[in-house]
C-alpha cells in the first residue's frame, strides 16, 4: 500500500497483543454474525463462531497478526502466518503449528474480520497490504487462504484466485469455503 493512501486512513494498524484477545473475540463474532448473514444461515454462522472463527494466539506470539483501530476501538483484524494451519482459532482442534519453508511453501493469510460499521472502507485491504508485504519480506513467493463466501469478492479484487469450493464439517453443520492463492511480486 502506498504511503499516500495510508495517510488518508482514519484508523491505524498495529501488531495485535495478548491484551487484545477479549476485544478481538468480540470483533470476530460481531463481524461473522453480521457480514455473513447473506451467505450463511444462522446455524452455520453460530457453528463457525463457536468452533473455528476465533483468536489464534500463535499469530499474536509470532507478531504476524494485526489490528486496525480508531477512536472507537478495534475495527478490523487479520494476519499472515508462516505456520501450516490454514484456518481456525485456538478452539479449533485440527491445527498444525509447524513452520513452512518460504522456498517451497506458500504463506497463509489468516483470520480477517472487519467490524460491520467499517466494512468496505479500506480496513481489510490495508491490513492485507501489510500482511502481503511482511510475507514477501520473509521470503515467501506465494500466499494461500481459505475464504468464507462473503470474503471471495474482496480477495478476488486483491488478486487471489480459487475455483474449487470446500465444505468444512462443523459437527454436522457444513460451512462452504473457497481455498484461494496469490503469487507475490518480487
Amino acid at each position: 500500500m502506498q504511503i499516500d493512501n495510508l495517510l488518508k486512513m482514519n484508523f491505524s494498524i498495529r501488531k495485535a497483543t495478548l491484551e487484545d484477545r477479549p476485544a478481538l473475540k468480540e470483533l470476530i463474532a460481531k463481524s461473522a454474525r453480521k457480514l455473513s448473514e447473506q451467505d450463511y444461515g444462522s446455524v452455520q454462522i453460530e457453528a463457525a463462531v463457536n468452533s473455528v472463527f476465533g483468536v489464534d494466539t500463535d499469530l499474536i506470539h509470532d507478531e504476524t497478526y494485526f489490528v486496525a483501530e480508531d477512536e472507537s476501538g478495534l475495527i478490523g483484524c487479520g494476519g499472515w502466518s508462516q505456520r501450516r494451519t490454514l484456518y481456525g482459532g485456538d478452539q479449533f482442534p485440527d491445527r498444525d503449528a509447524s513452520y513452512l519453508d518460504p522456498a517451497t511453501d506458500a504463506a497463509k493469510i489468516r483470520a480477517f474480520f472487519v467490524h460491520p460499521d467499517h466494512a468496505r472502507k479500506g480496513v481489510g485491504r490495508a491490513i492485507l497490504g501489510v500482511c502481503e508485504q511482511a510475507a514477501a519480506q520473509a521470503g515467501f513467493r506465494a500466499i494461500e487462504l481459505m475464504s468464507t463466501l462473503p470474503g471471495i469478492k474482496f480477495y478476488e479484487a486483491s488478486g487471489y484466485s480459487g475455483d474449487t469450493r470446500f465444505e468444512l464439517d462443523l459437527k454436522g453443520v457444513k460451512l462452504e469455503l473457497l481455498p484461494m492463492r496469490k503469487e507475490l511480486d518480487k
